[in-house]
């Protein structure tokens, strides 16, 4: 999926945005907002914006959120989000003790190359080969290979299958029809007790000249509570504004940011 802003504000819209926004606008903002936008922003925002915000800018939310069409803009020329971490896994994650995490919706890497960076085994995962392949190669040009490995899986069927990690993160991953909810729910059976969820979004606002169903894909912070189970406590529900740049003009948004903690 890429669910990825890492400078992904390219356009990691994706659905990706990494729907991942794939929509990952990323750029990572990744992100992935492939719909994932991915709802990735990487574009994943995948659209991430910023070279991580994945957007997509497609009529149809749903369309955007499926891998064909990441995995031919995967295999164009050039690097589709910035590379950078997106803002908000720097924020937070700067304040936990290295582990093992999980990056879904990751596009291009650059979320996982960051924490990798940073002392934690990662494990990337998208819905796209392609941003796979293309995430491995950057890693390996990193020199965090052996920190890295890679999983192909879609957000909206995601199956720990009794894997946990130590943190569990997402980036403007968009699903349509705010099923950013019940991506919540599935993500967290992922963290292990003591472990930390991060999830990150997109604020619907009028800074996003995008269709109603775009509009639905994104979500406040405050949107995700119902998704978390039980034994999970808030630590973070916020709105965080920032700027970013689109089509070359400077932007006022707001990250939607939901981190929580899996009590132990």
């Amino acid at each position: 999926m890429t669910g990825h802003e890492q400078g992904h504000e390219q356009g990691h819209e994706h659905g990706h945005e990494h729907g991942h926004e794939h929509g990952h606008e990323h750029g990572h903002e990744h992100g992935h907002e492939h719909g994932h936008e991915h709802g990735h922003e990487h574009g994943h925002e995948h659209g991430h914006e910023h070279g991580h915000e994945h957007e997509h800018r497609g009529d149809d939310a749903a369309a955007m959120f499926e891998p064909t069409g990441w995995d031919e803009r995967y295999s164009g020329e050039g690097s589709v989000w910035s590379g950078n971490p997106n803002p908000q896994l720097v924020a937070e994650a700067s304040g936990l003790a290295p582990g093992t995490a999980l990056d879904v919706g990751c596009g291009e890497g650059g979320d996982v190359i960051w924490l990798a960076q940073q002392g934690w085994r990662t494990t990337g995962a998208d819905f796209s080969a392609q941003g796979l392949a293309r995430a491995a190669r950057h890693a390996e040009q990193a020199g965090v290979a052996d920190l890295t490995d890679w999983w192909q899986v879609d957000a909206r069927t995601f199956d720990p299958a009794g894997r946990t990690w130590d943190l569990v993160t997402t980036h403007f991953l968009h699903p349509p029809d705010g099923g950013m909810v019940a991506v919540v729910g599935l993500l967290a059976q992922a963290v292990a007790p003591g472990g930390h969820l991060l999830v990150v979004g997109h604020a619907p606002a009028a800074t996003f000249d995008l269709s109603p169903a775009h509009h639905r894909a994104m979500f406040l912070a405050a949107d995700l509570l119902p998704g978390l189970p039980s034994d999970f406590e808030a630590l973070v529900v916020e709105q965080r504004p920032r700027t970013a740049v689109r089509d070359g003009v400077t932007v006022d948004i707001d990250d939607s940011t939901l981190l929580a903690r899996r009590r132990p």
